[in-house]
């Protein structure tokens, strides 16, 4: 397979939306009208009770896990697993075999955690020493190992892909690297179903946001995202990638031409605090036209401040989008015509 092909990035999204669509638990998730500082108005899409789990992740990993599952299934009977098998006993005894380990900030461990325990299967994820502790509970809560590896994110990583390698368990990462691309993008496939609920809903109203803001931390979310805009939306807009300043890989990696680290200190805005792209997400990006915005730790800080009062309680790294929107508005915004859109990622820790 030529490199080119392993980074390219086709979702199979409307594959992921039916996905959902046959849960119980899956609703569209809101999209608000909240109003900026010099009161204009932002279009705000709400992902903090997103199928209980309070953040977009959930859309990811536990999708990522079904599409592995029916793997494994198919490779033991030749058939395909659908979602209406899920519960049957069969399967389940089959999925009570699988253990998914991965590295996680706060929510794509979550994820992984909600996606395993739902179809019945193990998980253990590993968690550096800047995780807070209440992310570990959540975790247990949800049926998980959890093993606190390192002192940050990288150092998490590494010793989840250890464990992978050594125990047999399926690494289920939600960045990519050389050699490890194929199931982060079942993650992202998950993420596009973001996009296709905004798109159905512009498409009815008429009001496209001549702006949106994607906060990211290895970058999945901000490409998914972006790929989805740039294939489908009727109107297009501007698109800010937004990272923090002590976090800023993909903005290094543009500027670098290649997939370039950025080290800094820790950011309270820690799931953003990635200090390496995925390989895929960047290139991704760097094809739909966007531009970078690092955003300070006070910004962050003032975001999620001034979020949370306009009735959407969140985190800094939930509010990135709107700190970078108020910090520095686009010289391309145009008076009433302006209509910027953020993503409200996560709920509170």
């Amino acid at each position: 397979m030529k490199h080119a092909d392993i980074l390219d990035f086709n979702p199979d999204f409307e594959r992921a939306l039916a996905f959902f669509q046959a849960q119980g638990n899956y609703a569209v998730s809101p999209l608000r009208e909240v109003q900026g500082p010099d009161g204009y108005c932002i279009l705000a899409k709400d992902e903090t009770d997103r199928m209980g789990l309070g953040a977009f992740k959930a859309l990811g990993a536990p999708y990522a896990v079904a599409r592995l599952l029916g793997e494994a299934w198919f490779a033991k009977t030749g058939e395909t697993l659908t979602p209406a098998r899920f519960e049957d006993a069969d399967v389940r005894l089959l999925a009570e075999t699988q253990t998914f380990v991965c590295a996680s900030a706060g929510n794509h461990g979550l994820g992984v955690a909600a996606g395993a325990r739902d179809v019945g299967a193990r998980s253990r994820i590993h968690l550096a020493k800047t995780v807070p502790e209440n992310f570990a509970e959540r975790l247990r809560a949800l049926g998980a190992e959890v093993v606190r590896s390192g002192e940050v994110y990288d150092e998490s990583v590494a010793a989840a892909i250890s464990d992978a390698a050594r125990t047999g368990a399926t690494l289920l990462a939600d960045g990519t690297w050389s050699g490890y691309t194929e199931i982060p993008k079942w993650v992202m496939e998950g993420y596009c179903v973001i996009a296709e609920e905004m798109r159905a809903s512009f498409e009815v109203s008429g009001r496209w946001p001549t702006h949106v803001y994607l906060q990211a931390g290895v970058g999945g979310l901000a490409a998914a995202m972006a790929h989805m805009i740039r294939l489908n939306w009727t109107v297009q807009p501007d698109l800010i990638v937004v990272e923090p300043e002590a976090a800023a890989c993909l903005k290094a990696s543009h500027d670098a031409g290649k997939a370039t680290r950025s080290d800094g200190p820790d950011s309270n805005m820690g799931r953003l605090d990635c200090k390496e792209p995925s390989i895929v997400a960047w290139r991704v990006l760097e094809r739909c036209q966007v531009t970078y915005q690092t955003l300070s730790e006070e910004d962050g800080a003032a975001a999620a401040e001034a979020v949370t009062k306009l009735g959407i309680t969140t985190t800094p790294s939930g509010a990135a989008g709107f700190g970078a929107l108020c910090a520095q508005v686009p010289e391309s915004s145009t008076g009433k015509d302006f209509l910027p859109l953020v993503i409200i990622s996560e709920g509170p820790a």
